[in-house]
C-alpha cells in the first residue's frame, strides 16, 4: 500500500484523528473534547454536529503534517451506540 492511513476515533468524550505510515508509525494525531450533556441521572449525550465540527478540525489538522496529502485508507471507530453518518469528501485539483 502506498500512503497513509487516517484513522478517525470518536470516542465518549473527544474525537480523535491519527495518520499513520506504511511501518505503523504515527505521523500526526489531533484530539478535540466534545460537550457532554446529561439530561437525567445515568443518561449522557452528545450533540452531533459538535462532533461532526470536531471530526473535521481533527482531520485538517492532521493532514498538515505529511506530504502530497495521500490517504490511502480511512478507519473510523466509535463509542457504544452512537450512530451518526459521516461524509468525508476530498476534492482533489
Amino acid at each position: 500500500m502506498t500512503g497513509y492511513v487516517l484513522s478517525i476515533d470518536q470516542g465518549t468524550s473527544s474525537t480523535r484523528c491519527m495518520i499513520f505510515d506504511n511501518e505503523g508509525q504515527v505521523i500526526a494525531s489531533h484530539q478535540c473534547e466534545h460537550q457532554q450533556y446529561y439530561p437525567s441521572p445515568g443518561f449522557v449525550e452528545h450533540d452531533p454536529l459538535e462532533i461532526w465540527s470536531n471530526t473535521v478540525k481533527c482531520i485538517k489538522e492532521s493532514v498538515k503534517h505529511i506530504k502530497n496529502n495521500k490517504i490511502a485508507a480511512i478507519g473510523i471507530t466509535n463509542q457504544r451506540g452512537i450512530h451518526h453518518s459521516y461524509l468525508l469528501i476530498r476534492v482533489y485539483s
